[in-house]
């Protein structure tokens, strides 16, 4: 027996993620079963570096004869993950165009666009790391003027909730008053994520080294 095939599925993860593909995992019995690897969440700011990042991680895996799931969507790459995937045949990323529309669903996430364009989003991790992420990640905290140079055409901020936590309801109304926007929040849930990794789990190579 090939002793690569010893080793468990992988995820390769946005760390943005990471607080929900952990609550997946071990809500379903799986935390025991697959490996997971997490990016810097910062490359949310930088989507031209997540193909890059990605590469030696996706070779690592497939050298290693492991199944290998990328927990990202495209995430503003343009493409490049889709062609950095299609080089390793049946290695498959998270649907959708980022992680909004997965939390949402494509149906409901086209209604909130369609209802108002000029909408910024975030999700529970996106709040709680606003400062970080949003706010320094943009250079507002040293440049607090440019606010309306980048939000001058959005409307209203749109927090997409993996968790009913009051906090960080609270953080995502507070994020919209810095950046003087009105404020709306729609309860998601963890499905968008939990469907696409319970598939993965379920493959054959990944059942078969799961249950080693």
């Amino acid at each position: 027996m090939d002793a690569r095939r010893e080793r468990p599925p992988l995820v390769l993860a946005c760390g943005a993620l990471a607080g929900d593909l952990r609550a997946v995992l071990a809500a379903d019995g799986l935390a025991a079963h697959i490996d997971v690897e997490y990016l810097p969440a910062n490359l949310h700011n930088r989507p031209d570096a997540i193909a890059p990042a990605l590469r030696p991680r996706l070779q690592a895996a497939v050298d290693a004869g492991r199944p290998v799931f990328v927990a990202y969507a495209d995430c503003g790459t343009g493409g490049a993950l889709d062609a950095l995937l299609a080089e390793y045949p049946g290695t498959h990323r998270l649907p959708g165009a980022h992680c909004y529309e997965l939390f949402a669903g494509s149906h409901a996430f086209g209604a909130l666009h369609e209802e108002e364009l000029g909408t910024f989003y975030l999700t529970d991790f996106l709040a709680k790391h606003f400062d970080a992420l949003v706010w320094s990640g943009l250079g507002l905290d040293r440049h607090p003027e440019l606010r309306d140079t980048y939000f001058g055409n959005y409307r209203r901020v749109v927090l997409l909730s993996q968790a009913l936590d009051p906090e960080l309801l609270a953080q995502g109304r507070a994020a919209a008053d810095r950046l003087g926007l009105a404020f709306v929040h729609r309860s998601t849930g963890r499905d968008g994520l939990r469907a696409p990794v319970l598939a993965f789990a379920a493959e054959p190579e990944a059942r078969h080294a799961a249950a080693r």
